[in-house]
């Protein structure tokens, strides 16, 4: 692994620095800040702005289209630093991380020119329109149609599991445009607008009484002709393209909050009277241990990118397993060493109040408790692990297709 940070992109990370010093808040800190929550919440919510003002929400874009043309081991230090110091997450990711290099890489100059420098700005929220109550993993399956009248499209059908939905501007679908091609064939993917008629929206709500995954149905909701990205049933190659440069970028800090959550965990343990506990340390050693094997996994692959090699591309489904796992057995551990405790609802009263926008009372659970049911999706959605080993020990290792199982019919 040969990694070296050349001069300019250090003198960069003082002029980050310098930036985040000017703009965060006094006190605010990778554990939070002493602000009063109302006040972190509006801080929160104008970030995205702020971060787009230099153009460094999408900073490897090119600059006419909001970005600010970083190289890759520039973005690297931008993500470094907004690590370090514990600077907001964007609450609609996936307009920067997916949607937008989707148009960047597929899109028309029309759907360039009017959608990236508002995904650029953080104007316009996205959620993505893919799984189906009947097509999760099997994603070529999916039953939602889009007919072409006039100049719109008329979309029917239902999607599951769709994050933010509620709160999106614009929907990325998949749908099925013609019925008479193989399924994988006969896909387009569309930029739906959301704040429509023939759109309902159904909360999905979770154990710990959040709700930010939604149902989603169709009823002759339109999207104009236009809004085709890559070609009018090329929309499987379109939903498959992985463009690793950002990617590349969050390389070196991926794993920084797997750490500071096996940090949390250690305290927990400490206040327990469990810190010197044989069995915990090991374990939690055997975590420390897996969240380093991130960090130089990140490393190798970012000194690759650099070098012009691709093996972005092939560790994908290797690095989701080994994170969402070791995520998930973090949690576990966080858990184990409650105890008893872990059964309790210990939210407190600010957690049990009635979100009036969604009609829906939030569960009083404890931030770990938030957290140890959030780690268990990690390992579903994106692919589940058992999806990504297949992908590994197939495409990586070229070993034999898993035998499908054999049905037998009934009379």
């Amino acid at each position: 692994m040969d990694l070296n940070y050349p001069p300019d992109a250090e003198d960069f990370r003082i002029e980050v620095r310098a930036w985040l010093a000017r703009t965060l808040p006094a006190g605010w800190g990778h554990r939070g800040s002493a602000l009063a929550e109302p006040d972190r919440e509006q801080f929160i919510h104008e970030w995205p702005s702020l971060l787009a003002a230099p153009g460094w929400r999408c900073p490897s874009w090119p600059t006419e289209y909001g970005g600010a043309g970083l190289s890759l081991i520039e973005c690297v230090v931008l993500e470094e630093e907004l690590a370090r110091v514990g600077a907001p997450e964007d609450p609609f990711p996936v307009g920067a991380m997916i949607v937008g290099p989707t148009i960047m890489h597929w899109g028309t100059p029309a759907q360039k020119q009017y959608f990236l420098p508002e995904i650029a700005r953080g104007t316009i929220a996205w959620c993505q329109g893919f799984s189906e109550p009947d097509a999760g993993s099997d994603l070529a399956s999916l039953r939602t149609t889009a007919v072409l009248t006039g100049d719109e499209w008329l979309l029917n059908g239902q999607k599951i599991w769709t994050s933010r939905a509620h709160a999106a501007d614009y929907a990325f679908v998949l749908a099925r445009t013609d019925p008479a091609a193989p399924s994988h064939a006969g896909l387009s993917y569309l930029l739906v607008p959301m704040g429509q008629l023939g759109i309902e929206i159904r909360p999905i709500v979770q154990i710990d009484g959040s709700a930010d995954f939604n149902e989603v149905f169709f009823s002759d909701a339109r999207c104009p002709a236009d809004n085709v990205v890559g070609g009018v049933n090329n929309g499987w190659k379109v939903a498959m393209t992985t463009l690793g440069f950002e990617r590349g970028a969050a390389s070196t800090t991926s794993h920084r909050r797997f750490a500071d959550e096996l940090d949390d965990v250690l305290e927990l343990a400490r206040t327990a009277g469990l810190a010197g506990d044989p069995l915990f340390r090991q374990r939690w050693a055997r975590q420390w241990s897996r969240v380093q094997i991130l960090r130089f996994n990140g490393l190798r692959v970012l000194a690759d990118l650099l070098h012009g090699g691709r093996q972005g591309a092939t560790v994908g489904p290797i690095s989701k397993i080994a994170w969402s796992e070791t995520h998930r057995d973090t949690l576990d551990l966080a858990l184990d060493v409650l105890g008893a405790e872990a059964l309790v609802l210990a939210g407190g009263a600010t957690a049990d109040r009635l979100d009036r926008r969604r009609g829906m009372r939030r569960y009083p659970v404890s931030p770990v408790q938030s957290t140890f049911f959030f780690s268990r999706s990690t390992t579903i959605w994106g692919g589940t692990s058992e999806i990504q080993r297949n992908i590994v020990a197939e495409r990586v290792l070229g070993l034999p297709k898993e035998p499908r199982p054999q049905l037998s019919r009934t009379e």
